[in-house]
């Protein structure tokens, strides 16, 4: 079983929205890998709303780190935090995808 980070932007958008957009990028991980994985679910804002993003950008990229593999939502390149966990990702040399790969075009407005 594979550990999958999701790296997506978060600013303006609801709760609902993000985890609809990372049920739809797990369900793609898996035929992807043709295995079960495991989401590093760093959704967290609602257990500490009160920390800076700085903050939550740390907590992420620990879990960053346990990752066997990341996956980039559609406009992660316009996020400060994205940036910053694929500049990891690609110094740390841990394996990565962007979602319009596994999931094709459709969902480029997610």
């Amino acid at each position: 079983m594979k550990k999958v980070f999701i790296s997506q932007p978060m600013k303006g958008r609801t709760k609902a929205e993000l985890v609809s957009e990372r049920y739809e990028i797990l369900e793609a991980v898996v035929n992807y890998l043709d295995e079960s994985v495991e989401e590093l679910d760093n959704l967290f804002g609602d257990k500490y709303p009160d920390e800076k993003p700085l903050w939550h950008l740390g907590e992420s990229l620990k879990l960053l780190s346990s990752a066997d593999l990341v996956v980039f939502a559609n406009g992660w390149k316009e996020a400060r935090g994205c940036n910053i966990e694929h500049e990891c990702a690609v110094r740390y040399e841990i394996p990565f995808i962007e979602a319009w790969e596994l999931i094709g075009p459709c969902c480029e407005n997610n």
